[in-house]
């Protein structure tokens, strides 16, 4: 007996679990900011029955959309009311426990971990065909790979330079280089500077020695909200005949993998040339 083979992909999230097809009343929780975003951009406004009050994207429509907490703190009693059939949610923004106790009352949780940039790839594939929007996933990795390439192919030819991403204030907090947006940096050739440590987001002393050894010092505008006073604020502390350079620097366009990392590509290319 011969097995006749399947074209059908298989839909493993990042914890290793195998999806089935969604029927067309699935109804979606989302845990994150960008994904809620993708979800709308893969034409599942009618699915998406709640989200995190930092799902802002598209504002247009998120809004009618029901708030059950943070990325952090849900109400699980809201969520349940709401009967979702599934649950997305992502390994470094949402706490495993919470994941768990509204796990309870959720049939499926699709769990999401992007790395680098071209994860976007599968993560438009996974949710493309865990909800029957393929076509749509299809148009969006178009997309994707058109402004990669053109993002790569002008990276190549610009010196790499390090910078120091600061993402936080008191303590002062950055990325290490295993980050997704550290690889997002990485396309228009700056590498990001970190302390030795362990952890993913470590904090830092500004020293006058760690900002004089860097090219740029780029503040994202999230999670921490950096301001131009922020930017002075570096400046004084630069050693006397420092280069380096001080820039605010659009987070959403840095961090936020789905659909939005398009876009942020783009940006990233405009926002190197633009400083020189």
């Amino acid at each position: 007996m011969s097995l006749t083979p399947t074209n059908e992909p298989e839909l493993v999230d990042a914890a290793g679990t195998r999806h089935e097809v969604a029927s067309a009343g699935a109804r979606i929780v989302c845990l994150v900011p960008s994904i809620t975003e993708l979800l709308f951009d893969l034409g599942l406004q009618s699915n998406i029955v709640g989200r995190t009050g930092f799902c802002i994207h598209p504002k247009d429509l998120v809004r009618k959309v029901s708030k059950v907490g943070g990325t952090k703190t849900i109400d699980a009693a809201r969520s349940k009311r709401l009967h979702p059939t599934h649950l997305v949610v992502n390994i470094d923004e949402n706490p495993r426990g919470l994941v768990e106790e509204i796990a309870k009352f959720v049939p499926h949780v699709v769990v999401t971990h992007p790395h680098a940039p071209r994860d976007n790839l599968d993560l438009y594939r996974l949710l493309g065909g865990i909800f029957s929007r393929e076509e749509q996933a299809e148009a969006l990795c178009r997309r994707f790979e058109l402004a990669y390439d053109e993002v790569a192919t002008i990276g190549a030819s610009w010196p790499r330079q390090k910078v120091l991403y600061l993402i936080w204030k008191a303590p002062w907090m950055t990325v290490c280089a295993d980050t997704y947006i550290s690889r997002m940096l990485a396309t228009v050739g700056w590498d990001t500077v970190a302390p030795n440590s362990n952890a993913r987001y470590p904090t830092l002393d500004l020293t006058p020695q760690t900002l004089g050894k860097v090219d740029f010092v780029l503040l994202s505008s999230e999670p921490y909200s950096f301001r131009e006073r922020h930017c002075v604020e570096i400046l004084d502390a630069l050693p006397e005949g420092s280069h380096t350079r001080v820039a605010l620097i659009d987070g959403a366009m840095t961090s936020w993998y789905g659909s939005r990392a398009i876009e942020g590509l783009t940006y990233l290319r405009q926002f190197r040339a633009s400083l020189g």
